[in-house]
């Protein structure tokens, strides 16, 4: 019983279970905003305009009968006809048009957001080096206004930079020959076998 409690509480804190659902939650919430985007803002506006064009007054007027069924009172009973409801159709092509264009919009704001925090923490990396720089240049008595010796500074830096990544390729080289992996080992015995034949 404890393994099962211990194996449910694991999949209830895993990372992407949260995400998803606050993903649903926040997905529901802006459903409704577009759903009242949609019939409080919009849907007049196109009302308006379809009772402009088929003289119809709403969406919910707009519809092709194809076996019409009076009641009682001589009216046309929609709940007992067969009928095409355009206007539902049409509804629903808006709301999946709302849908997807404020989603849309909201992804965007959310990439901008993290791409300006990308570049924020870049920058902030970039000055603390810069800063290490000014103290390393104070250091050695190097004045920021002679600029051949900031330059030198910086190419000597480059120089020792290109060097200790030679130093780690060929450490890593000589460690790789030292503790060969299968697939190193597989090579070698494939090289000799087509150096026999």
């Amino acid at each position: 019983m404890k393994k099962i409690v211990g194996e449910f509480k694991t999949f209830i804190m895993r990372g992407n279970i949260v995400d998803m659902a606050v993903g649903v939650i926040v997905g529901s919430s802006f459903t409704a905003i577009v759903n009242a985007l949609s019939n409080n803002i919009l849907k007049p506006v196109i009302n308006w305009l379809l009772a402009l064009i088929f003289g119809a007054n709403s969406l919910s007027e707009v519809y092709t009968m194809l076996r019409p069924v009076e009641g009682e009172d001589g009216l046309i009973d929609l709940t007992q006809s067969i009928y095409i409801d355009w206007g539902a159709f049409i509804n629903a092509i808006i709301n999946f048009f709302l849908i997807a264009l404020v989603l849309f919009i909201f992804v965007k704001i959310i990439n901008k957001i993290r791409d300006g925090r990308k570049e924020l923490a870049e920058n902030m990396a970039e000055d603390i080096s810069f800063k290490e720089d000014r103290k390393e240049m104070k250091k050695l008595g190097i004045k920021r206004s002679d600029k051949a010796a900031v330059a030198a500074f910086y190419a000597e830096k480059a120089r020792k930079a290109e060097e200790a990544k030679r130093e780690a390729e060929e450490k890593a080289r000589l460690e790789r020959l030292a503790n060969p992996t299968t697939e190193d080992l597989l090579k070698e015995i494939r090289d000799i076998l087509l150096n026999k034949n």
